[in-house]
């Protein structure tokens, strides 16, 4: 079968690579319809070391079930279902608790001998617990949106709920990458009041315009911060989303949230620490966030999408075949795709 490898910084290339097949009772292997390349792809994209042997990539797929072990219920071969973006067995004490990110026989896609997302058929370990049956056809309209429920629109909502976003309160959101208007729909759909937007594309805002948001900030830095505490009569917002993963968007984040509010953050960190000193401290700011959980979220947030009432499937912008994913991920590094949507 033929699927994605990463060999170094700008070299993504898409080769066949042995067919998916069970190796533990509790696999199950899905024939991929749909997966995207995620924003945290690129980082290693970015900066991986040149390898001569290339490494399984990607985390978001949905497709059919074509095979399963002998000791996975609940699935059906030709069920239609999605993964989340890491798997689980989803009964451990972390998974009863609702964090599948920290489950004791979990893992990741791409990693050692587990398949990477992008490619078409992938082995699902722990299957029964991982997979979320979708009950609709293998060419329905809505496979964009629910294949944001692997990652992206779970990893935006977490980012709210973390935030403890609802009716009343007030929001600024920083990036206007995928997350950060997943963040923003996440935010309206839990009843935000007011949601601001920090984002400087302008197609991109006028998504988040779309999802919810009331405001929108081009400016960085000392400005950008200076226009949400002019928009918020200088207080801040009781919850800032920081969607980015860099340093200066959380000092931003520290500096536009309100006295007693919460910095909540999903985006992948690329820094090593973070300023909460005294300013913080005396604001009596509560720093949140870390690494969404999707499973946790997929069957709240399926029966919204099914029903016609959100469509987080509008972040993906471009659709390409499988074996185009190398321009994909061209397109995505240099800012002219928000979001892009593979097939086999």
């Amino acid at each position: 079968m033929r699927a994605t490898l990463l060999y170094g910084a700008g070299d993504i290339r898409v080769e066949d690579v042995p067919d998916a097949e069970i190796r533990q009772p509790t696999d199950a292997v899905v024939r991929v319809l749909r997966s995207c390349i995620c924003g945290s792809d690129l980082w290693p994209y970015a900066s991986q070391p040149a390898s001569e042997r290339g490494r399984r990539i990607g985390h978001e797929f949905l497709g059919v079930v074509e095979d399963i072990g002998a000791d996975v219920g609940g699935l059906a071969r030709g069920d239609l279902v999605v993964a989340p973006f890491m798997f689980s067995d989803n009964s451990c004490e972390f998974c009863r608790e609702g964090l599948q990110t920290s489950c004791r026989h979990g893992g990741m896609w791409g990693v050692g001998d587990v398949d990477g997302g992008q490619g078409e058929a992938v082995r699902v370990p722990q299957a029964q617990g991982t997979l979320v049956r979708l009950p609709v056809a293998e060419d329905s309209a809505l496979l964009p949106s629910l294949l944001t429920l692997s990652d992206v629109f779970p990893t935006g909502h977490h980012c709210a709920v973390k935030a403890g976003v609802g009716p009343r309160t007030t929001v600024t959101v920083i990036g206007d990458g995928a997350v950060g208007l997943s963040a923003v729909l996440a935010a309206r759909r839990l009843g935000a009041e007011r949601i601001i937007l920090m984002g400087r594309h302008k197609d991109r805002t006028d998504i988040g315009i779309e999802f919810g948001a009331t405001d929108i900030v081009p400016e960085r830095g000392e400005e950008g911060i200076a226009k949400v505490r002019e928009l918020t009569g200088g207080r801040g917002t009781h919850a800032v989303l920081e969607c980015v993963g860099l340093e200066d968007a959380v000092n931003t984040a520290l500096r536009v949230v309100r006295a007693g509010g919460v910095v909540s953050r999903v985006g992948a960190p690329q820094y090593g620490r973070v300023a909460l000193g005294t300013a913080s401290f005396l604001k009596n700011i509560t720093f949140t966030g870390g690494v969404a959980p999707a499973r946790a979220y997929i069957e709240t947030l399926l029966p919204d999408i099914l029903e016609g009432r959100i469509t987080p499937g509008r972040v993906f912008d471009r659709t390409l075949p499988l074996s185009q994913t190398p321009t994909g991920y061209e397109a995505m590094s240099t800012r002219t795709s928000l979001k892009i949507l593979l097939h086999p």
